[in-house]
């Protein structure tokens, strides 16, 4: 962590920290050069992407821990412990924060105290991040279940099987549960009775989480393509061969969709006609998942890099090395970047 009286000084001369951190956000207008605010140590891997909410940053380690951290110092306010990875990434809502753990179990904790207010046992590995909508929290497991929870009370309301793990994280828009599995199929399913809408079948595991805007669902496999779908029956718009497996989930952003694969390449596909805008090389997998800010686009690599790239031309603007892979996906909030790497540690960047 930097000298404290530099951090003082930086915030005095730039004075962005005058304005309160609230919810994730990719609508920035600050500049973001690539230096570092804070690092926070812990004790394994930090796969889990961040959750910035009112002044705070949630993330998982692989040491067992999700921790809470002062999103402008760094200072730990609390973590929670449960028996096995968290590298599920946290999802924050109306007072609570949900997190899946490795222990097989789904947790709710407070924000402000770190207490347990329930957790939900499933048969399997809840490696998947949590996603809230209408009371509801939907969150997959390895026991080949997608499962939907009164957000309260952790109380199942249905449950939807599939057959295979469930890697994927969910997506809901439109009253629809957007979600793949191990069993090479993209899911829709109806997000209040758990009955299946459609399926549409790759050629491999869909491990890559959807994302779904104006009609369209957009989500990678690990047959190497990136698919376009109908949000409304399934069918095929178009789908972009890439050079490997994708693991990384898609963001579209101003027509243009941007996702990473495991042939090293960063990509920008027109979301319409799945046309290549371009392509940007790093130097190993690309499983983080982009975010998008003010023409910039922020992803990480396993070749321990933090990239911030022009969203128009492709072009590096700069990189911020890790001491390993960088496969959690960067957080944007208030003019800092926000990300994991498997060295241990949690980085603010700024």
């Amino acid at each position: 962590m930097k000298n404290m009286k530099i951090f003082l000084f930086k915030i005095v001369l730039l004075g962005m920290f005058l304005l309160p951190i609230s919810l994730i956000s990719c609508t920035e207008t600050k500049t973001i050069n690539g230096e570092e605010l804070f690092r926070y140590k812990t004790r394994d891997d930090v796969q889990s992407s961040p959750y910035v909410a009112n002044g705070v940053v949630y993330f998982g380690s692989n040491d067992d821990h999700l921790y809470a951290l002062d999103a402008k110092t760094g200072d730990i306010k609390w973590y929670i412990n449960p028996e096995d990875w968290v590298d599920s990434s946290p999802y924050v809502v109306d007072g609570i924060v949900y997190f899946g753990c490795r222990d097989w179990n789904l947790y709710a904790v407070d924000v402000k105290t770190g207490q347990k207010k329930w957790r939900f046992f499933t048969n399997g590995l809840v490696h998947t991040s949590p996603f809230v909508s209408d009371g509801l929290v939907y969150i997959g497991s390895s026991d080949n279940y997608l499962y939907a929870l009164k957000a309260r009370t952790g109380k199942e309301k249905w449950r939807f099987k599939t057959r295979s793990d469930v890697g994927s994280s969910p997506c809901v828009e439109g009253g629809v549960v957007f979600f793949g599995s191990d069993d090479d199929h993209l899911y829709a399913v109806d997000a209040k009775t758990g009955d299946e809408k459609w399926r549409f079948e790759t050629g491999a595991n869909v491990c890559s989480s959807p994302c779904v805007v104006d009609g369209v669902v957009y989500v990678g496999s690990r047959d190497d393509y990136l698919y376009a779908l109908k949000t409304k029956n399934g069918d095929a718009r178009w789908r972009f061969k890439t050079g490997d497996d994708i693991y990384s989930s898609p963001c579209m952003v101003d027509g243009v969709v941007y996702f990473g694969s495991n042939d090293d390449y960063f990509y920008a596909v027109d979301a319409k006609t799945g046309n290549e805008r371009w392509r940007f090389k790093t130097g190993d997998d690309v499983r983080s998942s982009p975010c998008v800010v003010d023409g910039v686009v922020y992803v990480g690599s396993n070749d321990d890099h933090l990239y911030a790239v022009d969203a128009k031309t492709g072009k590096e603007k700069w990189r911020f090395k890790t001491g390993d892979d960088v496969r959690s996906s960067p957080c944007v909030v208030d003019g800092v970047i926000y990300v994991g790497s498997n060295d241990g540690y949690l980085y603010a960047i700024w």
